[in-house]
């Protein structure tokens, strides 16, 4: 599957689980171990798992399996290494601290609903 592919049904989920402020992030030219972060944000523990576990079941499904979840016992920031997209889902409290987008701010902003930016149709 596909980096493009792999962040749709990755999107989807979100929007289906109500995850908050969704961005994507191309960072090809700036992060050597990923080509795509998908980052959102949710207000309790318990959601943050249950997108978790939706968006692995979902995958699954497609016989794409995660290289690596971290986070998930504690449900504050989930990791989900999927090689060439990796995602990101934070109670919010942890996304204001850590602002992976600020940090990363040299990437490309390719999909964020409140901004109305959706260039997923440009990833390889």
């Amino acid at each position: 599957m596909n980096p493009k592919e792999k962040c749709l049904i990755v999107l989807d989920v979100a929007d289906e689980k109500k995850m908050q402020d969704v961005v994507v992030l191309d960072l090809r030219d700036v992060f050597p171990v990923a080509d795509y972060w998908v980052i959102g944000s949710a207000a309790t523990f318990i959601q943050t798992k249950a997108i978790a576990e939706e968006i692995k079941k979902t995958l699954d499904s497609y016989s794409v399996q995660p290289f690596h979840i971290e986070g998930f016992d504690v449900g504050e920031w989930i990791l989900m290494d999927y090689g060439d997209v990796i995602v990101h889902i934070f109670r919010e409290e942890e996304r204001h601290y850590y602002l992976l987008e600020k940090l990363w701010r040299n990437a490309h902003l390719v999909y964020s609903k409140e901004l109305q930016i959706n260039k997923i149709s440009e990833i390889d």
